[in-house]
């Protein structure tokens, strides 16, 4: 299968410091590599309804959830690209994976056993010097690709608190260049400090 990526964009600012460093990032992956970019901005998704227990989920036919739903399915390699908030993804990104919760449960669509195998990615640029602070950032991504039976390929980290700032950041663009090159393993529970600075 040919590899295609999909970048699920988190954050509520156009062009922010995390974009930018997940486009220096892609910048290095090569021609024949496809690639999709969403803003959960521009496509918010409905909020999650955890039917488990009483009825199946359904799958969504058109709108933004069907959208996701199928560049997810259709994806190789799915990048998180989300600034660091409180510690831990965006609202919107978590909003994209708990609706996972509901596409585990939805009939014909074997989401589960669809992505294994697959890679979870994640990009984030926080305003502290200290990265441990994104560590439960990269747990949550690390956990959900250790659920699903994906492969992990870590957390590209960055620093900046104004727009630009990332660009100033030498040793996340540094790493930007060869992040994607990496033979990620098959996530692991529990989280194993799997952040790459």
């Amino acid at each position: 299968m040919p590899r295609r990526f999909l970048f699920v964009l988190g954050s509520a600012r156009t062009d922010g410091n995390t974009e930018l460093l997940a486009r220096r990032a892609a910048e290095q992956l090569p021609g024949d590599v496809e690639q999709q970019w969403i803003s959960l901005d521009r496509h918010p998704l409905p909020d999650f309804e955890d039917l488990r227990h009483d009825a199946d989920h359904s799958r969504p036919e058109e709108g933004d959830l069907a959208l996701l739903l199928d560049a997810t399915l259709a994806a190789t390699d799915i990048v998180i690209v989300s600034p660091l908030y409180w510690y831990s993804v965006s609202s919107s990104t978590k909003r994209y994976l708990d609706h996972w919760s509901a596409w585990l449960r939805t009939p014909g669509l074997d989401f589960k056993a669809t992505m294994a195998g697959r890679t979870l990615w994640g990009v984030t640029v926080l305003a502290d010097r200290e990265p441990s602070v994104a560590d439960p950032l990269v747990g949550t991504l690390n956990n959900s690709a250790a659920y699903m039976g994906m492969r992990f390929g870590g957390v590209l980290l960055g620093n900046g608190s104004r727009p630009g700032d990332v660009l100033d950041d030498a040793r996340a663009l540094t790493h930007a260049k060869t992040f994607f090159a990496q033979e990620p393993p098959l996530a692991r529970f529990p989280y194993e400090a799997a952040r790459t600075a």
